[in-house]
């Protein structure tokens, strides 16, 4: 009794430096997440650079606004490429009109100093392989390029079930590919090596590719028939067909390609509390569940795909490389002289 009596005693100063400890601890942050709220409706409103369609874009920055209702939000969209472009165009100017961006290309802006260190409060639930060390930038969201085919059009048993597949000189005249896939072709060449990579895609160049700009837009037509094969964002392809298109997409090709859609913070951000504030949004539980709900693939590892065909654990992933502004234009200028585009 004596002895436990006396063990109670011993810990209950220990437990109390504890209790207000992590109390502190738990106040400090919540206050520095108020200052950092009031800077933000001061503020009042951000510009924000993407990639990601506008059916999937708005209803994000829909959400976020109703959280934070005293910030409008605008939304400038276009491809990864065109983004680029654009950012290159207005900083030459002077201009830094953009607060955050969210594209696949993020390295060759961090490569470009156009980008600053940003380190969310959520980002610690993302994986190493989806966030930069430094903070310049965290994925909000995975792209799974594959193989894809109108199941009217071709058999189970006849579709393509590698990259290589694609060369039969069945499909000549057959494929569509979007002519932006430069991340496809870059992945390539890191999984399999330059000299078996260009063999390959000098092969595919042959085959009399049907070149089409935009996924959505390659999934719709193969849908509708215009063509039997083309290579597919796994997650389009797989909303379409659970709304019943004739399509489907291949689960075994070596490697099934990831690209990372990520977020970054201006160098020179107009708004650099919003921004920041909407980036902690993107990255949190509430905003990747929404994107399971919009039917992409969530990039926080606690939030499922919106498929079980999706799960990281049953496909041979290999994720793009990062690449710096120079290795980016060189790929996209391989790619279009391969190619002849």
């Amino acid at each position: 009794m004596m002895y436990k009596e006396s063990l109670r005693r011993l810990n209950f100063p220990i437990f109390l430096v504890l209790a207000v400890f992590i109390s502190a601890n738990v106040y400090g942050q919540t206050d520095d997440r108020a200052k950092q709220i009031e800077a933000a409706k001061k503020e009042g409103k951000f510009l924000w650079y993407t990639s990601t369609n506008l059916t999937e874009s708005k209803p994000l920055l829909d959400d976020f606004e109703k959280q934070y209702p005293f910030i409008k939000g605008e939304i400038f969209r276009a491809s990864g490429e065109k983004t680029l472009n654009r950012i290159a165009t207005e900083t030459r100017a002077g201009r830094w009109d953009f607060d955050l961006v969210t594209i696949s290309e993020v390295d060759a802006l961090q490569d470009a100093k156009m980008l600053a260190p940003y380190k969310s409060r959520e980002a610690k639930n993302f994986i190493p392989e989806f966030k930069d060390p430094n903070g310049y930038w965290t994925a909000i969201y995975v792209n799974y390029a594959t193989i894809g085919y109108n199941v009217k059009l071709v058999a189970e048993k006849d579709a393509p079930k590698q990259w290589e597949d694609l060369l039969d000189p069945k499909w000549r005249g057959k494929i569509s590919i979007d002519q932006e896939q430069y991340s496809w072709f870059g992945t390539l060449h890191k999984a399999w090596g330059r000299e078996r990579a260009q063999k390959y895609m000098r092969a595919l160049a042959k085959q009399n590719i049907e070149w089409r700009k935009g996924h959505t837009l390659i999934a719709q037509l193969m849908s509708a028939g215009e063509f039997p094969v083309s290579v597919v964002y796994a997650h389009r392809t797989e909303e379409m067909k659970q709304r019943g298109a004739p399509i489907e997409w291949v689960n075994t090709v070596n490697p099934l390609v990831v690209t990372l859609n990520s977020a970054g913070l201006s160098v020179k951000p107009p708004h650099p509390n919003t921004a920041r504030l909407f980036i902690d949004f993107l990255l949190s539980k509430p905003a990747q569940q929404r994107l399971r709900a919009l039917r992409r693939i969530p990039a926080r590892p606690d939030v499922e795909p919106f498929s079980p065909r999706m799960e990281q654990s049953k496909l041979k992933l290999t994720t793009a490389p990062s690449e710096t502004g120079a290795q980016y234009r060189e790929v996209v200028k391989e790619f279009r002289e391969v190619f002849g585009l």
